[in-house]
């Protein structure tokens, strides 16, 4: 049989690790696609809708239509599902005989591929072995300059297309050469670092400085950098912005570990960060205007909303990045409030659990 690619209607989303019943539950509630309907499972629920399929956490779905305006294919704000990391815009079924067929097929039709294994581990590995060479490692966020040791940003992620494929079956293949990311997978994933950090919060800010970089071009925090964090116990991400050079004034109600409480560089106040006026926070700092205001605050999602407009209207600070910390069932309609707000972008982290990150880059 000679090779076979048949172009499919609709769209296919990968869900996060994890995050499969999220993503449903997205496509259900907010999108209006599908229904969640009780069921005798593990989770007491299934997601439902006509024709589609699962394939491990990928799900095909033939009559899901995305806009089809050029830049939804660069997954804009709010165009596709925050819980899929990475989705098949343009899908094809591909049918071939041997290995060396299909890595031919998917070589001919571009470049850079990346595998999304659940099933047929050996097979799908013999054809990634075929096709051109991606880095598919851990990668390491902080650069060390090898003779003054001092650490900066060191992942920069391409722009190139980047495709998707997975084995449905020993002779047939999902696939897509349009995708949402340019990143394998849609998935950063960093060495980590089990010894320093003072939590694994510090993951969360390295993935959304890097996407910040890697959507707006954004400068990001260095030597000289002025940064504010609200929430800031036990320190994970003032850890992370003390690597880069910066000098970051720290609040919350319970103290940082002693390693960053005696660093010149971080002043600490035991205070509730949201009372703090954004003169106030200027004053500490020594500035009229903020690099950076970051906030992993557990709020109600609607307080953070009008935080963050209090700082905008204030013209007091460049960029910020805040964790959306969902209370119960999520407001999409507050959700679409943080991602009209001009110069920013809503996504989900790999790192993020039931939340979401606001990204604004004033520059």
């Amino acid at each position: 049989m000679p090779v076979r690619i048949t172009k499919l209607e609709g769209t296919a989303f990968l869900a996060f690790p994890g995050c499969k019943d999220l993503l449903a539950s997205e496509l259900s509630l907010r999108f209006n696609y599908g229904t969640i309907r009780p069921a005798a499972t593990i989770q007491g629920s299934v997601f439902s809708a006509k024709n589609s399929q699962w394939f491990g956490e990928l799900l095909y779905c033939p009559d899901f239509s995305v806009n089809s305006r050029p830049e939804t294919k660069t997954a804009k704000n709010g165009d596709l599902p925050y819980w899929a990391s990475v989705c098949l815009l343009e899908p094809f079924l591909l049918e071939f005989d041997s290995i060396g067929e299909a890595a031919r097929a998917l070589k001919e039709i571009q470049r850079n591929w990346a595998p999304y294994q659940y099933q047929l581990f050996r097979r799908g590995t013999l054809i990634q072995q075929k096709l051109p060479y991606i880095n598919l490692k851990e990668k390491n966020f902080f650069k060390t300059d090898p003779q003054t040791g001092e650490k900066s940003f060191a992942l920069e992620i391409p722009n190139s297309p980047m495709g998707l494929y997975t084995l449905t079956g020993e002779k047939s293949i999902l696939a897509g050469a349009v995708t949402s990311s340019s990143i394998p997978l849609g998935l950063i994933n960093f060495v980590e670092d089990h010894e320093n950090p003072p939590s694994r919060a510090y993951l969360k800010i390295q993935e959304s400085l890097t996407l910040a970089r890697h959507f707006f071009g954004t400068e990001l925090p260095g030597k000289n950098s002025k940064c504010f964090e609200a929430g800031a116990c036990p320190g994970g991400w003032t850890w992370v912005l003390r690597g880069l050079g910066s000098e970051v004034f720290a609040v919350d109600r319970a103290e940082l570990v002693p390693s960053l409480m005696t660093d010149p560089l971080v002043k600490f106040m035991a205070h509730d960060a949201f009372t703090l006026k954004p003169e106030e926070v200027c004053g500490q700092l020594g500035c009229e205007k903020l690099d950076w205001v970051f906030s992993d605050v557990i709020c109600y999602p609607q307080r953070l909303f009008e935080w963050i407009n209090l700082w905008l209207e204030s013209g007091r600070t460049k960029n910020m990045i805040c964790t959306i910390k969902m209370q119960g069932e999520t407001d999409w309609e507050l959700i679409k409030k943080f991602s009209d707000i001009p110069g920013s972008r809503v996504v989900h982290l790999h790192y993020n659990k039931h939340e979401l990150t606001w990204i604004y880059a004033g520059r």
